[in-house]
C-alpha cells in the first residue's frame, strides 16, 4: 500500500515532540506507530484521565481521538501551504476502563482537498473496544 503521508521524513520522536506543553502531554499521550495509512497512540488510564467513578473519562477519550486524527491530517497536507483544524467530532463510549493504557488507531475514511474524515478506534490492553469516534478535519489554505 502506498503511504498517504505528504512526507515520510517524520519519526515518532518528532511527533511526540510536537505535543510538548499541550493537553496531549498533560494527559500522557504518546505516538507509538506510523503505518502506511494509520497512526497509533497510547494514553494511560490514571488519576489525570479518570472521572469520579474511577473510569476513563469520556472527554479524555475524545481528546485522544482528536489528537491522533488531527495529527494524521497534519501529516497529509503540505504544511507550507495549508493548515488543518478540527471541524466535528463524535464518540460512542462502549466499555469502561479503570487502569492500564488505551490504544487509539486512526485511519482515514475520506481524504479530500477541503476535509478529511477519520475513523478512530480506542481499545484497552486486551484489544476490547472502548470507544469509537469519527473526526472531521477542515483543510484551509494559509493566509498570506
Amino acid at each position: 500500500m502506498k503511504p498517504i503521508w505528504h512526507s515520510l521524513n517524520v519519526s515518532l520522536d518528532q511527533l511526540n515532540d510536537t505535543g510538548k506543553n499541550t493537553m496531549s502531554a498533560a494527559l500522557g499521550m504518546e505516538f507509538t506507530e506510523i503505518g502506511p495509512d494509520y497512526l497509533r497512540m497510547i494514553m494511560p488510564v490514571n488519576d489525570l484521565t479518570r472521572q469520579p467513578y474511577g473510569l476513563l473519562h469520556g472527554g479524555a477519550s475524545v481528546a485522544l481521538a482528536e489528537t491522533v486524527g488531527s495529527v494524521g491530517s497534519s501529516l497529509i497536507i503540505d504544511s507550507t501551504k495549508q493548515i488543518c483544524v478540527g471541524l466535528d467530532i463524535n464518540a460512542n463510549h462502549i466499555k469502561g476502563v479503570k487502569d492500564g493504557y488505551v490504544h487509539a488507531i486512526a485511519r482515514p475514511l475520506h481524504i479530500g482537498s477541503t476535509t478529511h474524515v477519520w475513523d478512530i478506534r480506542i481499545c484497552d490492553e486486551h484489544n476490547k473496544l472502548v470507544c469509537i469516534s469519527r473526526l472531521t478535519v477542515a483543510i484551509r489554505d494559509k493566509k498570506e
